[in-house]
């Protein structure tokens, strides 16, 4: 027969299980930081097509505002001032009749809402486009938290943005 004996006088040395609990814990946050770190670094490429994506939908957006700003100038059925009067309380019929907006001049408010929600409804399928298959969701991601708290990576990007900019509409 087989007799273990445990010597319970025996106690663990303290100082030596801190400083392992002290080295593992450091080696870990060292570990995590390291690999946070790698992970928020955005890479030119990363940056790029960011900011590509955002420069197609500026464009589409610039697009659009020209877009609504020719039939605005182009409507013969009332001035822009007198749109943008009638734009601003289009749903409030009260304030329609206060304003003695037209038959005439409700219409085209409204077709010019309709045409700008149809174009905005396009941009923002286009953008969650970009974001998710040409971008990568979690790069996009990456990139706009980044853009929020890196200066020099913020004035990287506005360089892009200004050179990419240059041909779209109303520049």
């Amino acid at each position: 027969m087989l007799i273990i004996r445990i010597n319970l006088d025996v106690k663990p040395n303290l100082n030596t299980m801190k400083t392992k609990f002290i080295l593992i814990s450091a080696f870990s946050l060292i570990t995590l930081a390291s690999a946070f770190a790698q992970d928020a670094t955005v890479s030119d490429e990363e940056l790029t097509k960011y900011a590509t994506a955002m420069d197609s939908i500026n464009e589409m957006s610039a697009e659009v505002k020209v877009m609504i700003t020719d039939m605005v100038k182009n409507g013969k059925v009332m001035t822009a001032t007198r749109y943008n009067e009638i734009s601003k309380i289009i749903t409030d019929e009260t304030k329609l009749t206060e304003a003695k907006a037209t038959p005439e001049e409700i219409a085209f408010a409204k077709e010019v809402a309709a045409k700008k929600d149809e174009a905005t409804a396009r941009i923002n399928q286009a953008f969650q486009s970009l974001a998710k298959d040409y971008v990568g969701a979690a790069t996009f991601n990456k990139v706009k938290k980044a853009l929020a708290s890196d200066a020099e990576l913020k004035s990287k990007y506005d360089s892009l943005m200004t050179e990419l900019a240059k041909d779209n509409p109303g520049v």
